[in-house]
């Protein structure tokens, strides 16, 4: 399996500016640039990409878990935040925090902390990332 997307920019960093587009459609000529990415511009940037691909991939992982221990959520939000720090050698991503709410009819809080570290090292984007990856969940009654 193998999913596409695409980037142009234009222009210089400070003043230039740039597009993604997915395969699928969903993003299409969104626009980014320094400002979405060092300041509040509307449009948006790399990091938030990321952080949204990995806050939907755990969520699926931890689905799964949840499942193979015969357990269904009710539902599961999760919310990343990327951390992008200038450091001696240029800016680097530093860490991928997750902030999980679950609520899962009939799960133990061992059955659900399993599943969910379960979930954090099998994610394929946790994989991905070579940063320190954090979380933090909470399980609804």
């Amino acid at each position: 399996m193998k999913r596409t997307a695409n980037a142009e920019w234009r222009g210089d960093l400070k003043t230039g500016k740039g597009t993604v587009s997915t395969a699928s459609g969903v993003l299409s000529n969104s626009q980014y640039s320094f400002q979405t990415r060092f300041e509040d511009g509307k449009g948006t940037n790399p990091e938030e990409l990321l952080a949204a691909a990995h806050a939907g991939c755990f969520s699926m992982a931890l689905s799964a878990q949840l499942g193979g221990a015969g357990l269904t959520p009710e539902k599961i939000e999760t919310t990343c935040t990327i951390s992008l720090e200038r450091g001696a050698d240029g800016f680097a991503i530093t860490q991928s925090h997750l902030d999980l709410k679950a609520k899962v009819p009939g799960a133990s809080q061992e059955a659900f902390d399993k599943a969910v570290e379960a979930a954090k090292a099998g994610c394929p984007v946790s994989k991905l990332y070579k940063t320190n990856i954090t979380l933090h969940s909470s399980l609804e009654s």
